[in-house]
């Protein structure tokens, strides 16, 4: 019964809110940027508007590890992918402005591609040789402003919740621009929409921030050094993932 009337509720109550808001959010995001507010309207509507999104969702989120970030720095954050439901989680409750790199095919999302383009996000594209390197440079640019920078390893979404093997993009970027990478764990988005599932159901989500690491020289200099950084990060990630039985 309980099930049925959030299926009711989703439908009927959250998706045409969810649409408004997203229609309302891409508005802003796209004016202000515009009018040279890109720092503060590429990052604080999106976070409202993905707070809201799972406050009416029903999904109580928790927080751990916010402390071991220094506002002052700028950051490479990677993440396991379990769901949409990840962006809403990590740009509504992470609390540090950054930018998303995201795969391309997000351009033709209405209203959201454009607002994407405005704030400056980077899309992905692995079509070509030439097209994944001038993503890398995209990112090495945005943090030589000063920005930190959001990227799933995995390229795609889990269709189980478990871990899938990390590509080492990200972490060619971190070594070429001494930047920190910050581990963070997702628990929960799976279990409010899996990939193929088209209607959401209300689960506790939660983020674990892991402490910054760093990729030395000596490591990245030797055979395979990015790629077991890499593996590294997972190990850390899958280490406090739930059982999704849970």
């Amino acid at each position: 019964m309980l099930q049925l009337l959030y299926i009711l509720y989703f439908w009927l109550i959250f998706l045409p809110i969810f649409c408004l808001l997203t229609i309302l959010t891409a508005t802003v995001v796209v004016i202000g940027c515009l009018l040279g507010g890109e720092r503060f309207f590429s990052y604080y509507p999106g976070m409202i508007w993905s707070r809201l999104t799972c406050y009416l969702s029903l999904c109580p989120v928790k927080v751990i590890g916010r402390e071991l970030l220094d506002r002052r720095q700028s950051y490479i954050f990677v993440a396991n992918h379990q769901s949409a439901y990840d962006i809403f989680l990590l740009y509504g409750f992470l609390g540090f402005p950054f930018k998303w790199m995201l795969r391309r095919g997000i351009r033709k999302i209405p209203f959201v591609g454009v607002a994407c383009r405005a704030a400056g996000f980077i899309f992905v594209d692995n079509s070509s040789p030439k097209a994944a390197r001038q993503s890398i440079e995209d990112a090495e640019k945005c943090l030589r402003r000063r920005s930190s920078l959001i990227i799933f390893p995995e390229g795609s979404r889990s269709r189980d919740g478990k871990i899938a093997r990390f590509h080492k993009g990200a972490f060619v970027v971190a070594q070429a621009e001494n930047t920190s990478v910050v581990p963070v764990t997702l628990n929960g988005p799976y279990r409010v929409l899996p990939k193929g599932k088209i209607t959401a159901r209300p689960h506790r989500m939660e983020i674990i921030i892991h402490p910054p690491l760093s990729i030395g020289k000596e490591q990245a200099e030797e055979k395979n050094g990015l790629q077991n950084f890499a593996d590294e990060i997972k190990q850390i990630i899958s280490g406090d993932l739930w059982d999704e039985a849970r």
